[in-house]
């Protein structure tokens, strides 16, 4: 057993830092949308608080960056799906927005790539409907470029970087199950 989160949450992340210890940001408290992250130290057992994101956030994606940050994308604010997206910096537990995503998206995926890039796959677009456009972030400039779409709409699909560098976008959900896979 170990201690407990200070907010309750759910449809959250939680992301694992360089340092071992564990960011949980954004999620759902009942039906108010939270924007306290919060981080375990798993040497000790405690949550302890830290920076307030940007905006507040749930079903979004949290990303560590090959530069220790956690890169979170889109996701739904107060039932608005967003495009923003924003940096924490453990060192300092503060954050900054960075370019936005060119569409807005939530239920998506979000995959550090071997270049240490970010490609951000399918999910529910602003329209309500599953979206195939992926886009990929420079953490050098702080910027999104559209990429080739998949070809299937997808949300609450899953992607895995493999060890030749390309990305496995499996199943998910369009109207439809999916079965389908596709590699980026």
């Amino acid at each position: 057993m170990t201690g407990s989160m200070n907010n309750a949450r759910y449809q959250h992340t939680a992301s694992v830092l360089t340092n071992g210890k564990v960011l949980v940001t954004g999620g759902l408290d009942n039906s108010v949308t939270v924007n306290s992250p919060e981080l375990y130290d798993p040497s000790t057992g405690t949550w302890t608080m830290t920076g307030s994101m940007n905006n507040e956030r749930y079903q979004h994606t949290a990303s560590v960056l090959t530069n220790g940050k956690v890169l979170v994308t889109g996701g739904v604010d107060n039932s608005v799906t967003v495009n923003s997206a924003e940096l924490y910096a453990p060192s300092t537990g503060t954050w900054t927005m960075t370019g936005s995503m060119n569409n807005a998206r939530f239920q998506h995926t979000a995959s550090v790539l071997t270049n240490g890039k970010v490609l951000v796959t399918g999910g529910w677009g602003s329209s309500g409907d599953s979206v195939n456009s992926t886009e990929l972030y420079d953490p050098s400039t702080g910027t999104w470029t559209m990429t080739d779409s998949m070809n299937n709409a997808r949300s609450l699909q899953t992607a895995s970087v493999l060890t030749n560098g390309n990305v496995l976008v499996t199943g998910g959900y369009n109207g439809f199950i999916l079965n389908s896979s596709e590699l980026y």
